[in-house]
C-alpha cells in the first residue's frame, strides 16, 4: 500500500492570506469508553519553511511503537500545540458532536495560553463537519478539509499528538479497570472489550448513553 506523505502545500497557500494556520484533528470519536481528544497545532510562515518531521503521518498510519517519538518531533516543529478533552460524561450529556466542539475549544484555549493570536488566522479542521463553530465562535474562520490529517502536515501533527495523549490516558485508565483491557483496545469496540462489558457491566468511563451492545467492531 502506498502511503501518502503529508505536505505543507495547503498551509503555505493559506499563509499567503493569514498570519497563522491552526490545525485540529480528533481522536476517540468512535470509542465506547474514555474521553474524546482534539489536537491543535499552530504554524506560522516561519515554521512552514521547515522540513516536515521524519515519519509524520496521520496517526492511524504510524506504528504504535513509533508514535511517541513522532509526536515529540511534531511538537518541537510547530509554533505551539495543545490537546483538549471532553469526558465520557460530557459526551453522554451533550452528544459526541458537541463534545468534539468542547474539546476543540479547550485545545484552542491551550494554544491561546501559549500566546497564539487568532485574529486574522484560520483553523484547518480535519473532516467534513465544522463542530468547532457549532460550539461557539473562535475568533477566526474554520475551514473543514476531508483527509486533512493525511494530506496536511499541520493536521497530521495534531492527529499524532492527540493520539499519543489519549492512548497514554487510556493506559492510565486500564490500571483502574484492567478487566476491559483498555491497554490494548484503548476503549474501542474490540470483541474482548465488548465481552468484558457483558461480563462486568459498564464502568464510570463508558459512554453510557450509547447503544454499546450494538456497536460494531471498529478494528
Amino acid at each position: 500500500m502506498t502511503v501518502i506523505e503529508p505536505t505543507l502545500r495547503r498551509e503555505r497557500q493559506l499563509l499567503r492570506e493569514h498570519p497563522i494556520v491552526i490545525a485540529c484533528d480528533e481522536v476517540g470519536r468512535g470509542a465506547l469508553a474514555g474521553p474524546v481528544a482534539v489536537g491543535a497545532t499552530a504554524v506560522s510562515t516561519r515554521h512552514a519553511r521547515r522540513r516536515v518531521p521524519e515519519g509524520l503521518r496521520d496517526s492511524k498510519l504510524i506504528p504504535e511503537a513509533r508514535r511517541a517519538a513522532v509526536a515529540e518531533r511534531a511538537a518541537a516543529w510547530v509554533d505551539a500545540s495543545a490537546v483538549g478533552w471532553a469526558t465520557s460524561s460530557e459526551i453522554d450529556e451533550v452528544g459526541i458532536i458537541r463534545a468534539l466542539g468542547l474539546a476543540a475549544h479547550r485545545a484552542l484555549e491551550g494554544l491561546a495560553a501559549q500566546g497564539v493570536v487568532f485574529d486574522e488566522g484560520i483553523v484547518l479542521l480535519d473532516g467534513n463537519h465544522d463542530y468547532i463553530t457549532l460550539a461557539g465562535p473562535v475568533g477566526c474562520r474554520v475551514q473543514s478539509v476531508v483527509k486533512a490529517d493525511r494530506d496536511c502536515a499541520s493536521a497530521a501533527a495534531a492527529s499524532v499528538l492527540a493520539k499519543v495523549a489519549r492512548d497514554t490516558h487510556m493506559l492510565e485508565l486500564h490500571e483502574e479497570s484492567p478487566v476491559y483491557l483498555w491497554g490494548r483496545n484503548k476503549g474501542y469496540a474490540s470483541p474482548e472489550h465488548r465481552a468484558a462489558i457483558r461480563e462486568h457491566g459498564l464502568s464510570r468511563h463508558h459512554r453510557a448513553s450509547w447503544a454499546i451492545a450494538e456497536q460494531p467492531t471498529l478494528f
